[in-house]
Parts: C-alpha cells; structure tokens; sequence
C-alpha cells in the first residue's frame, strides 16, 4: 500500500479538498494519521469494527489496549456514554475542546475492541484545528491512539508516522510539528475520587483546581491485562536504546553520563542548556530547552528520543524532571520509557 502525505499549508483554500479526502478515507474504512494539539493519532471510524482491527494491525498493538475517542462537539459524547456524571460537566466546560480524555461509561454504540472489554471508553475533544476538521469531514467519532508502532515514542510530526507506519496505512495529514508534545491526561470518573491513570497536557493542579480531589494510578500496569487506558503500561514510549535517568540536577547529568560512556561507546544526551557535560568526543547532545520551561522541554521530548536514536547512539541519557505541572507528563513518558522489558 502507498501512503499518501496529504501537505497542508494553514490556507483553508487548499487544506480543506485534502481534509475532505481524508474524511472520505475514514468513512470508507481507511487510516488516517493526523496532528493534534498533543501528538499525531492514527484514527480509524469509531463505528467500524473492521477499520478499528486495522489499526491494531497497523500499530502492532494488542487486543489489551483500549483505544481513545476523538469527537467534536458535546453531542458525539453523549452518542458515545450510557451516562456523563455530574464532574464531567466542569471539566468538559474548561478543557473541552483541549488536551483532557475522560474515561466514562461506554453506550452500546462502542465496540468492545476500543475499550479492551471494559464497560468504560476514553473520550476527547481535541483542540487542533485539522483535527477538529477531520472528524467533521468523516461525519463519525475517529478511534485514535497515537500514529506509531506499539510501545515507541509517540510521533510529533509527519516523518515520524511515516517511518513507523509508511505502507500500512491509507495517508497522513502533514501539519508539521505538534504544539504540546506530549499525550493527553486520562482521568477516570467512574471511580470516586476520580483517578488520574495518565498524567499529560492537561496538568492534576489544574483538575483540581476544577474538580477537587483526584486519586494518582501508583501502580504501573503488566503487559497482557487489560488496561483502563492507553499509556498505562510499566514500559512505553521506548526507544529502541537503552534509557538511563539521572536526578535532576547538573551535577547528577554529569555523572551519569560519564559513568554511561564506561559501559556504551555512544552515548546520547538530552542536555538542559547550560548544563556541562564530559568532555568525550563519543557523546552525541540534543540541546532540551532550559530546564523548568516545562512546555518547552515537553515539546521536544519525543523528537529528541527519535532523533538521537536516529544518530546511532547506544545509549540515552537524560534528567527525570520533579512530579509537578506538566513536569508530571515528562517525568511519567522518561520513566516508563526507561524501564527495562517484562
């Protein structure tokens, strides 16, 4: 199969005859890739069991990881649920559309190979405006994990899908670079209190600031369950090279790249800037951003995974940022990326 790149310029005139075809891939049970504001998804007809099992083989993904639903007004949600309870309602007002999927109890409407078997679907509005497009353009909720092959980092930009998904999948909508970088916040309002099962764009100070307490997933998931939510599994976002976590500070960085360069010959570094590192012709750096502009360094997170992955380094290093903010998702993406395989 040949997959089409779809270029689009942000000129509606000649955007929307591509979106359109897009939406006609959708509605004919195709895969497209396309940009959010967060990462790119891959989205298949949420009411297409077919085109929904496609997207399980495109990924490499199994049956045990449910999948989200993007929509785009309020009225798909309520297709989609057999009941919005009371605390959806605030959080839908502030982060709708925007970087927040919740997990609500499903209707019938949705396949179980979405949810994974569970009564329950992840459901979100996102802001992107060629996301927003498509899926008025496909006339149907689009099922959509991230566009890449399982458990790798997610893809922020075109050339990231097609170096994982090229020749499976219909097109990609290429709208360059994604704004956040990293996943959406998965919060779970069928338990009480609410659980946080995926920290993301969408920060837990600012849920409840809006809802009051949330619960924090602590556990991480085994492979082969089914999970509640995507992201959930103790190892993902990997590259193919070993991780390795330094505490957060320069000195720390440091030492952990000098004591990685006695066991790798290349070894690759997110650098914050201003933040030295060995003088050792074998270290390949990625320049991160300054450390504390959080949306910066979330940004440029799984870019720069992929991208020293993609210079032949043999190991990754990079600082664990605190458990704070969007600080939280970066930390969370690192340190299951950096975990070892089950």
């Amino acid at each position: 199969m040949l997959t089409q790149r779809l270029i689009l310029t942000g000129d509606d005139q000649h955007d929307r005859p591509l979106i359109e075809q897009a939406g006609a891939i959708i509605r004919a049970g195709g895969l497209v890739a396309f940009p959010t504001e967060t990462v790119y998804g891959l989205g298949a007809d949420a009411y297409n069991p077919v085109a929904l099992q496609r997207i399980f083989q495109a990924k490499g993904r199994p049956a045990w990881d449910p999948l989200i639903v993007h929509v785009a007004t309020p009225q798909q949600i309520l297709e989609l649920t057999s009941g919005i309870p009371d605390l959806a309602l605030p959080l839908i007002q502030r982060f709708m559309p925007g970087s927040l999927t919740l997990i609500l109890p499903k209707s019938d409407r949705v396949s179980t190979i979405i949810t994974a078997g569970r009564d329950t679907v992840g459901i979100r509005m996102p802001s992107h405006p060629v996301a927003q497009a498509l899926i008025r353009a496909s006339g149907v909720p689009i099922a959509a994990p991230s566009a890449n092959r399982f458990g790798r980092p997610s893809p922020t930009n075109a050339d990231h899908v097609l170096h994982d998904l090229a020749g499976a999948i219909e097109a990609v909508l290429d709208g360059g670079e994604t704004p956040r970088g990293v996943e959406s916040t998965i919060l779970d309002l069928t338990t009480d209190p609410p659980t946080l099962l995926r920290p993301g764009a969408v920060p837990l100070e600012a849920i409840e600031e809006t809802i009051g307490t949330v619960r924090l997933l602590t556990e991480m998931l085994p492979r082969g369950m089914s999970l509640p939510a995507p992201g959930t599994m103790a190892r993902h976002y990997a590259p193919r090279v070993p991780l390795l976590l330094s505490a957060p500070t320069p000195e720390a960085l440091y030492g952990t790249v000098k004591d990685s360069l006695t066991q790798y010959e290349w070894v690759g570094v997110l650098r914050p800037r201003g933040w030295s590192l060995p003088d050792n012709g074998h270290l390949i750096v990625f320049e991160w951003g300054t450390w504390g502009e959080w949306d910066t360094l979330a940004q440029k997170l799984f870019y720069a995974l992929r991208w020293l992955e993609g210079q032949g380094v043999h190991a990754i290093v990079a600082p664990l940022p605190p458990a704070e903010g969007l600080a939280r998702a970066v930390r969370d993406r690192l340190t299951r990326a950096s975990n070892p395989e089950q």
